[in-house]
């Protein structure tokens, strides 16, 4: 932004501020029960990758074997895409078949 001054900026001048007013989508990281990975790899997976503290993590665990799905965390997209493919690549290193979807917080598509 220039005035009419040999192309220097007019401090005086007022700079406007574009700023976005919508949050950003936020997106689940859930994790699917499976009949082989231990539960004890799940809580410690909880811990290092999705940052809970032990017995947050063994609530998260437990819930995934109940029902079937447990939510792990809520990021934007690319923070919880990172974290799923990093928690699915640890779980692949110990040969465990652990899956963690991504899937929008308000559950309609994206």
């Amino acid at each position: 932004m220039t005035d009419q001054h040999n192309g220097v900026l007019d401090p005086d001048q007022e700079v406007k501020e574009k700023r976005r007013s919508e949050r950003p989508k936020l997106y689940k990281c859930v994790v699917v029960n499976d009949d082989y990975t231990p539960m004890e790899f799940v809580v410690a997976l909880l811990v290092k990758v999705f940052k809970h503290d032990t017995m947050s993590a063994t609530r998260v665990m437990l819930e995934t074997h109940r029902k079937g799905r447990g939510v792990a965390g809520v990021y934007t997209k690319d923070i919880a895409e990172t974290r799923a493919v990093t928690a699915m690549d640890l779980a692949r290193q110990y040969e465990h078949p652990l899956l963690v979807d991504v899937e929008p917080e308000d559950g309609d598509g994206e």
